[in-house]
């Protein structure tokens, strides 16, 4: 333990150093200061229990060292000198919880007995903060040896049940105070989250949110909350232990509230599954059955499934909607009565019992192939058209949930129906690729590279092109890399050679005979003849 003694006297500060016996005190040692400024420093570099320090001092008071004190939450006892019996003084102190007032002359008989008791009250406090700091560390331990205890159970339960002795080994090695009755019920939260909330760019901050959330509402006299943590990517697990018999309209109302909180706090969509409740032996099963309904059944955004009411896919073969109907809107321009049928079509199949995730997985195949067929049909390349971030992520959450389809569905087919419109107007489509050859004419323009900027089919693209320009995609990169190197050999130093490479040729003799095929001289008798003014 550590004492500060402060005052702008220096026999004072020599008297208390040498009169009082600090060892018998328990003080190891002694920093003196004759400001306020010094004592500072001293408090910031060192750990300081004590501080002994007269109040009038003419850089700064000692009244205002213990405020700064308080205010950057050291635990100090102070004790004060003084030479006047101030009212305001005293108050004032009292007001910064300082341990005594202490009129000079100094008696140190008297100022021993109050540091002895200063001291008392610093360890008492140091023994307190210790308490609670151990019981914090305790705490944040055992919540750690419960997560470490479920996710073991959790993830050794994928591929079968776990035995019964099994858990109480590990119940037993942890030392934790379960017993093999005790009545547990999972609960599995599905979050979406990527749909504007901030769960998307900052899940560190949406996780601590969503566990606030959790263990807020999730608090009831039925039962305890033993553990919530993320079993996949926004799949959280949240088992709960039961003091009474489990009770469904509970967890209704709790689960219906959590998605209400999340849809208002998290601003995403949340769907529950409830498991079946079982004692702690037997619950390997009921959380193998919880994790794969997870995976199997197509679920809905914002409303809650209990397992315990028969919840399970339908085993039933998959029944496609109409496809030829559905072609038929395709071709007719109505995207919109196409989303209307896909929509009926599935929500019929989630209300007939629940349609399963390889259901959905073949409706979506067939939607993915007659969409590229009708886009074939017009000569668009479909797998080079659906690329990019936006097609991978609506794709890869598609099936996890009714919703998710139908929002994949809207972007396939709003996708498919805008470009249509854009390749059935030869204009605009030609005018694109005439700008990117000019652009890019130093480049490999091939038929197929240039088809590729508007996701035609490149005997589609050649034949539209020629159609609306009257000459071949060929000719008209040749012309156009004829037309670069007249202005490259007309404007600047560069070599032929040079000239010839950024025309896109490599082989100069190709790009001498082509360049007096279209010029009528070579490109040295172009570069040579400045009076020459092609056009």
């Amino acid at each position: 333990m550590n004492a500060l003694v402060v005052d702008d006297d220096y026999f004072v500060v020599t008297a208390l150093e040498k009169k009082i016996d600090w060892t018998s005190l328990g003080i190891e040692s002694v920093y003196t200061a004759h400001n306020v400024a010094q004592a500072r420093e001293i408090l910031m570099n060192h750990p300081i229990q004590i501080l002994i320090s007269d109040i009038e001092m003419p850089q700064g008071s000692g009244l205002e060292l213990l405020a700064w004190i308080r205010e950057e939450n050291y635990n100090v006892q102070a004790i004060f000198l003084t030479n006047y019996a101030d009212f305001n003084y005293a108050q004032k102190a009292i007001e910064l919880r300082s341990f005594e007032y202490f009129l000079k002359p100094i008696q140190f008989d008297k100022l021993m007995l109050i540091i002895r008791k200063a001291v008392e009250r610093a360890n008492e406090q140091q023994q307190q903060e210790k308490a609670i700091q151990e019981g914090y560390y305790w705490q944040r331990n055992q919540a750690k040896i419960l997560e470490h205890f479920w996710r073991k159970l959790i993830s050794g339960s994928v591929s079968c049940p776990l035995k019964a002795a099994d858990i109480s080994r590990a119940v037993d090695e942890q030392h934790l105070s379960y017993g093999m009755n005790d009545l547990i019920q999972p609960v599995l939260l599905n979050l979406f989250p990527y749909d504007g909330s901030m769960g998307l760019e900052e899940k560190n901050l949406f996780d601590f949110a969503l566990l606030n959330v959790l263990y807020e509402l999730f608090q009831h006299p039925q039962f305890t909350v033993e553990t919530v943590l993320e079993y996949s990517l926004h799949n959280w697990i949240a088992v709960l232990k039961w003091k009474a018999a489990p009770d469904s309209q509970t967890l209704d109302e709790l689960c219906s509230a959590f998605i209400r909180q999340a849809n208002r706090s998290l601003k995403c969509d949340a769907c529950c599954i409830v498991a079946m409740p079982g004692m702690l032996e037997g619950i390997s099963p009921n959380i193998r059955q919880l994790l794969q309904l997870n995976q199997d059944i197509a679920k809905r955004r914002n409303q809650i499934f209990f397992a315990e009411h028969g919840l399970k896919p339908t085993d039933e073969s998959y029944k496609p909607p109409d496809l030829s109907r559905l072609e038929e809107l395709l071709e007719r321009n109505l995207p919109d009565d196409f989303l209307r049928e896909t929509t009926l079509y599935l929500n019929h199949s989630a209300q007939q019992n629940h349609c399963s995730t390889s259901v959905l997985g073949l409706f979506r195949l067939d939607m993915m192939q007659l969409v590229y067929a009708f886009l074939k049909s017009k000569g668009i390349q479909a797998h080079q058209l659906y690329q990019g971030k936006s097609n991978e992520r609506l794709l890869a959450h598609s099936l996890n949930s009714i919703e998710d389809m139908e929002a994949y569905l809207r972007y396939l087919v709003h996708t498919a129906m805008s470009y249509r419109d854009f390749a059935e107007q030869p204009k605009s489509v030609t005018e694109e690729i005439k700008q990117y050859i000019h652009t890019h004419y130093g480049e490999d323009l091939t038929r197929l590279s240039l088809a590729e900027v508007v996701y035609l089919h490149p005997d589609y693209l050649a034949r539209l092109f020629k159609k609306e320009t009257g000459v071949s995609l060929g000719t008209y990169v040749i012309g156009a890399r004829i037309e670069a190197a007249k202005q490259l050999l007309r404007t600047t130093q560069l070599s032929v050679f040079a000239v010839a490479k950024k025309a896109g040729y490599a082989n100069y003799s190709y790009f001498a005979k082509i360049f007096k095929q279209e010029v009528g001289m070579t490109p040295n008798e172009y570069k040579q003849d400045g009076s020459t003014n092609p056009m």
